[in-house]
């Protein structure tokens, strides 16, 4: 893997359409080459996400009171909330790498920040026909942890992942969460039995070479 020193911004609690709006000016930094490359990371409010091709029947019932939000990036339905971090990437691409290539980079750097954190996960690759399994898995129990949504603009990338951390993981079940109905999300500290989100953020900058 290519050496990529990252410039890192840490949040809270940020709600989702100013964090839209902050990293809209982030993205047109880089792209102007007036900041570095650089790793947001936050959490968010709950908040559903949907992408552009997301069925309307995979959305939750509007009863349970958490609003659902149409954005830019790629793939289908994602849950947001406290206790999951967030980590938006701004990052401008080599003339001979793509957006599938970077995310495949994405994957496997969270992939080694979940080993030092004592859980051992994978990348999947996506079968001929299937829905899409960008994303990180649990290796032992085969559950997805982290969802990854991305896009490219003018060379420079934008969104990125969330890894369910310590937040509550009913909300995953209101939803058809990406496009996959038989999906089973998980956090580290149901794989775990505890975790820290001072040691998640650390491990994950760590992995990206950031700070």
């Amino acid at each position: 893997m290519r050496a990529r020193p990252l410039t890192l911004i840490e949040d809270e609690l940020v709600d989702y359409d100013k964090a839209m709006e902050r990293m809209t000016d982030l993205v047109g930094q880089r792209q102007r080459d007036e900041r570095p490359d650089t790793l947001w990371l936050l959490s968010h409010p709950s908040v559903y996400t949907v992408g552009r091709r997301t069925p309307l029947d995979h959305l939750p019932d509007p009863t349970r009171g958490i609003p659902v939000v149409e954005t830019g990036r790629g793939g289908q339905l994602t849950y947001h909330g406290p206790g999951q971090l967030v980590g938006y990437l701004i990052v401008k691409l080599d003339d001979d790498q793509g957006i599938v290539d970077y995310v495949r980079e994405v994957e496997l750097r969270l992939v080694e920040a979940l080993g030092k954190l004592g859980l051992p996960a994978e990348r999947r690759d996506t079968p001929p026909g299937s829905e899409l399994l960008t994303g990180v898995w649990t290796a032992e129990t085969g559950r997805k942890i982290i969802s990854i949504g991305m896009r490219q603009s003018r060379g420079v990338t934008s969104h990125g992942f969330a890894l369910n951390v310590e937040g509550d993981l009913s909300p995953w079940n209101w939803a058809i969460a990406c496009g996959m109905p038989d999906v089973d999300m998980t956090s580290l500290k149901r794989e775990l039995g505890e975790a820290s989100m001072a040691d998640v953020r650390a491990a994950v900058a760590t992995a990206f070479e950031a700070s």
